[in-house]
């Protein structure tokens, strides 16, 4: 009789390990057991151990009021990491398009539901839009933040929406989730997203996101309405994709 292969036992088990985990990491409000089953389709007892040994050596954790598992401690070290590596991987194609254009280059990707920005190249005039790094801006206001949510499965948009808000920081922000739904599809079929003064009055921004790098992120150009007129904004997002195209490439090896 043929002893069963040991190999394929253990390619099977690492599959679903990383299953459970891509599944968790893809909404920050966790999952509980039962919705981890059903959605790595496999069952409730086997769905129960792997999560048991993941939270005995904290790559995800479990909110006990709740039962909802999150991704856990553990991977903060290698988050980190990886987003050192890419805001070094980033750095000249940042440099680049703001000596192209003499405006604020930002670099941000989507942390606890929000955009942070990790790495920001400023303009070199006087008068320029400018956050800082580890600023944190909502999803819905903001052309990282749409960049990004246009990457995003629609559960987890509309759960960030519901848990977030949408308040409205200008006459022009989006407070309709409705509304803010339609500007994912069009940002899809265009392939950027604009922040048409709606985080900020007389702010004009335009992103582009960053696929396949294992976070969501994105790049923007960010000006001053005045001097970023809305006619300019598809020849620079054009440039922005070229430098996103760029970037991931570096940072996948692909």
């Amino acid at each position: 009789m043929d002893q069963p292969s040991t190999n394929a036992y253990s390619i099977r088990a690492v599959q679903r390990v990383c299953d459970i985990l891509d599944l968790i990491q893809e909404n920050p409000e966790g999952f509980t057991l039962t919705q981890v089953a059903e959605r790595a389709a496999f069952p409730k007892s086997s769905a129960f151990r792997y999560l048991a040994t993941l939270e005995e050596r904290r790559y995800v954790r479990r909110d006990e009021p709740t039962g909802l598992f999150r991704i856990g401690a553990a991977f903060l070290p290698l988050q980190s990491q990886q987003l050192n590596v890419l805001a070094d991987r980033a750095r000249p194609q940042l440099n680049r398009l703001r000596d192209r254009f003499s405006e604020t280059i930002n670099l941000g990707i989507l942390d606890r539901n929000r955009v942070s920005y990790i790495e920001i190249v400023e303009s070199p005039k006087s008068v320029r839009l400018a956050a800082r790094p580890g600023d944190r801006d909502p999803i819905h206001c903001t052309a990282l933040g749409k960049a990004i949510a246009s990457t995003l499965d629609l559960d987890r948009v509309k759960a960030i929406l519901a848990a977030e808000g949408m308040p409205r920081r200008t006459k022009t922000t989006i407070t309709s989730v409705r509304a803010y739904l339609s500007e994912l599809d069009r940002i899809r079929e265009l392939g950027y997203a604009i922040d048409d003064q709606e985080n900020e009055d007389e702010g004009r921004c335009v992103a582009v996101p960053l696929p396949g790098i294992g976070l969501p992120a994105s790049i923007s150009l960010s000006a001053p309405a005045s001097r970023f007129a809305a006619d300019q904004v598809p020849a620079v997002a054009a440039e922005l994709r070229r430098a996103a195209e760029s970037l991931v490439k570096d940072f996948t090896g692909a």
